[in-house]
This record gives C-alpha cells, sequence and structure tokens, in this order.
C-alpha cells in the first residue's frame, strides 16, 4: 500500500466516511482534494490527530445523470449515516462552470483543480483495500510542494487567491510553495 493509503487507512474516523461514501456504489467514485491533502500533511507536520476537513468531497462520474438534484440527495444520504460536512459531486458536469469540454472521467477532471496536491483522491474498495487516484502524482504532496497545475497557472489569480483564504502556509509551516 502506498504512503497516502497507509495515512489514510490509519485515521478511523476518515476509514469511517470511506465506508459511508462506499454505500452509495457510486461510479467512478473517490474522496478527494482537503480529505487527503489535509491528512498527509498533518501527519508529515506530526499533528496527530488529523484535523477534519471543512468538507468532505466525494466525486463520481455519471455522464447519465448531470443534475444537481441527484448530488443533493446523495449528500441528504451520508448525512443519514455520517452527519458531516459532504459535498458531493458529479464531474461529469464540473466542466459547464468552467467553460471546459466535459470530462471523461473523475480523473480527467481533477487535472483541471487549480493545485497539483489537492488533485489526489482515495476509494475504499470493495476488499477494504485503498486505492490512490492521482492523475498528476503524488510527488508535490508526499514531498510538502504546492504548484499550481496547468489550468491553476491559466488562473492564477484563483490560485493565490485560495492559498491565501485556505490560510495554508500558516498551517503547514514546512511546505513550499512553488511557481
Amino acid at each position: 500500500m502506498s504512503l497516502i493509503a497507509d495515512i489514510i487507512a490509519d485515521d478511523p474516523v476518515g476509514m469511517k466516511q470511506l465506508r459511508a461514501a462506499r454505500t452509495l456504489a457510486l461510479p467512478d467514485w473517490c474522496i478527494a482534494a482537503g480529505f487527503v491533502r489535509n491528512q498527509v500533511w498533518d501527519h508529515l507536520h506530526g499533528i496527530s490527530p488529523p484535523r477534519p476537513p471543512a468538507d468532505i468531497d466525494v466525486l463520481y462520474y455519471d455522464a447519465s445523470d448531470l443534475s444537481k438534484e441527484t448530488e443533493q440527495a446523495f449528500e441528504a444520504r451520508l448525512d443519514g449515516l455520517l452527519p458531516a460536512p459532504w459535498q458531493v459531486r458529479n464531474q461529469a458536469r464540473m466542466h459547464l462552470w468552467k467553460g471546459l469540454p466535459q470530462h471523461t472521467s473523475t480523473s480527467d477532471s481533477m487535472i483541471y483543480w487549480l493545485e497539483t496536491v489537492t488533485a489526489v483522491g482515495v476509494r475504499l474498495e470493495a476488499d477494504d483495500s485503498l486505492s490512490v487516484i492521482a492523475p498528476l502524482g503524488t510527488d508535490d504532496l508526499l514531498n510538502l510542494r504546492c504548484r499550481p497545475t496547468a489550468f491553476g497557472r491559466l488562473r492564477r489569480s484563483e490560485y493565490d487567491e485560495r492559498i491565501a483564504a485556505k490560510r495554508w502556509r500558516e498551517l503547514w509551516s514546512k511546505v513550499q510553495f512553488l511557481d
């Protein structure tokens, strides 16, 4: 198992959240973004237990149903199972607000996120193993480097504003912010 999977597997709260998300049986799903990034960076900074993420981003890909109402229904089901700040998003419709061609998968959608360290997800498989989804790799996340993706470089002001608003420089002092 990868270091990322090991870190997530050692967190009982995160594993409960993954088990809850798995019950939805969503196509091409994972929990990504701050759920993974925060746990890994907290671990690498010696912060234990990990701080809870502001929200839990459950991603999936279903081109046959692009409705916001379906996402909201999934959020309500998850909240009924395990109250938490769930955000369920069908990546088949995320291209609409970015003005991009439709994504082809959950992994494909993640390359259009602003920073590399956020484009990492985990999925709890039926056999309870963890799969890591990282279309841009995991080197930046594991080596405490934050940099914009190619898409983030095109939207540099959004990237810079996000880093500042999330206070990452204050929360994780060992992280290097690169261009």
